[in-house]
């Protein structure tokens, strides 16, 4: 059985990053990835998806975006960024590599593949992050709607629902962005149990990510004092903000029930629905670490700003909140590997 130094688990942004703070402190990791190419969920997202952040502040450590420094980088630049970061990575990567479950046995880490093969480790780094596992939230009446339910992981374009009549379901980025790109082609609604919020890309001119890092906001170590995740700002260059003040899309709340596919809203109205989209977010991938008993009832993992509290010799990067504001985005994640590569160096060079 193959013995290595530490194992990191996932080859996106979360993981490309905890593999160069490793080899930073020494050690020698091999990368999982259960993809065919290390660049996470990128590749899946929709196709009119740009970064919230400019080039200048999404950047993993070692290797800059490059170019404008004040674009907003399209999907596409995303994904080719990070197989570029992983090119250039001193490390053992390894694509295809889908790992099933992770136990322990003399007090090391066994590892056991989709393949059956097993692998042993000192350490293990969960770097699967926070956009593997599509959220479908309990809403009144949804398992009993005959129409389309999506979520946004599967959506890509707007062309498909033309004509059509479409609730988006949320309040975030997501689901405003692709609520106001389907208006162009469908009635649209978006419905959620709060009003979206909405803040400027570019207050007084200096983008939002500018004023996040001078004024600390970004690094401020307060996601160990999160019991629930505060729902963030939209992002807004000023289309948003007027195309739903336009009511293309409109707000309403979350509808009260479903028969068949007629939906029934707050106000008692009742009509017919083609399409559900749900932009709800995602949860933690790591089911592979239930034989552990490293999370909780919820999947979301027992840790300390990426240390688990069960399992020494177990660490998280790219956990939404981990740290900070930014723990689970490109601008961020390096700092969360970095901390948790030097903590996790000290625990394994104590052994």
């Amino acid at each position: 059985m193959e013995h290595v130094d530490v194992v990191v688990i996932g080859g996106g942004q979360s993981g490309l990053a905890a593999a160069h703070a490793l080899r930073e402190q020494g050690l020698a990791p091999v990368l999982l990835e259960a993809s065919e190419q290390t660049a996470g969920s990128w590749p899946r997202y929709y196709d009119s998806l740009a970064l919230f952040s400019p080039a200048a502040h999404s950047s993993l450590p070692g290797l800059p975006f490059g170019g404008d420094p004040h674009r907003y980088p399209h999907r596409d630049e995303v994904v080719a960024y990070l197989l570029r970061y992983a090119e250039r990575l001193d490390t053992d990567v390894r694509t295809g590599t889908r790992v099933q479950e992770v136990s322990t046995s003399d007090g090391n880490f066994t590892l056991t593949l989709e393949t059956g093969d097993r692998m042993t480790a000192r350490g293990v780094v969960a770097a699967s992050g926070t956009f593997g596992r599509p959220h479908r939230p309990a809403l009144p009446g949804l398992d009993a709607f005959t129409g389309t339910v999506l979520h946004a992981a599967k959506y890509r374009t707007p062309h498909p629902f033309a004509g059509q009549r479409v609730v988006v379901v949320g309040a975030g980025n997501s689901a405003v962005q692709i609520a106001v790109e389907l208006a162009a082609h469908a009635r649209v609604t978006l419905a959620a149990r709060h009003a979206a919020r909405f803040a400027r890309q570019r207050p007084l001119g200096r983008d939002l990510h500018w004023w996040l890092k001078r004024t600390g906001l970004d690094t401020l170590p307060v996601g160990r004092l999160l019991r629930t995740p505060p729902t963030q700002f939209v992002i807004d260059d000023g289309r948003y903000r007027a195309a739903v003040a336009a009511g293309a899309p409109d707000l309403r709340p979350v509808f009260n029930g479903i028969d068949g596919t007629k939906v029934t809203w707050a106000d008692g109205g009742t009509e017919e629905i083609d399409t559900i989209l749900l932009a709800t977010g995602y949860r933690p991938d790591l089911g592979y670490l239930h034989p552990l008993g490293a999370l909780g009832a919820d999947g979301h993992p027992r840790h300390r700003e990426g240390l688990s509290t069960t399992h020494p010799g177990l660490a998280y990067v790219g956990l939404e909140w981990q740290r900070s504001l930014s723990s689970n985005s490109l601008r961020g994640v390096g700092r969360d590997a970095v901390r948790v590569a030097r903590r996790l160096a000290a625990h394994l060079g104590a052994r």
